[in-house]
């Protein structure tokens, strides 16, 4: 099994596609990463050689932030925006989408699930009496 930046890539997968399960590696990088590493992209994970390996994971340490380092840089940018008190970062402070989209229907992954209006119970009428 090749474990590439902390990560263990799955084996029967093509290196493209596996590479991807790596934060902050998509498609296109994955395909950029084993064009430097000269390795064909039909190959799978399984059948990657040592050296094979080594060169991918030079390649992403030299090239790529990835994982810890960019999960920081984002969360750091994050809490910047936080401390300025810009609309953005009040958006993030609230929990409300961040990029201009409406929030009166829709957005239930960042507000979560729904409440609902809770109303004061009625009244039971009592025994004996209309």
């Amino acid at each position: 099994m090749a474990r590439i930046a902390g990560i263990d890539l799955p084996r029967e997968k093509r290196v493209v596609i596996s590479l991807q399960y790596i934060y902050g590696i998509g498609k296109r990088t994955a395909a950029d990463i084993c064009a430097a590493a000269e390795i064909p992209l039909v190959t799978r994970t399984k059948d990657l050689t040592d050296d094979q390996a080594r060169k991918i994971r030079e390649v992403i340490e030299a090239n790529y932030k990835v994982e810890g380092d960019l999960r920081r840089e984002v969360t750091m940018n994050i809490k910047r925006l936080m401390d300025l008190g810009c609309y953005r970062g009040l958006r993030h402070r609230k929990g409300l989408p961040v990029r201009g989209q409406r929030t009166h229907t829709n957005s239930r992954t960042r507000k979560g699930p729904k409440r609902g209006i809770v109303r004061p119970k009625a009244v039971a009428p009592t025994a004996g009496g209309r």
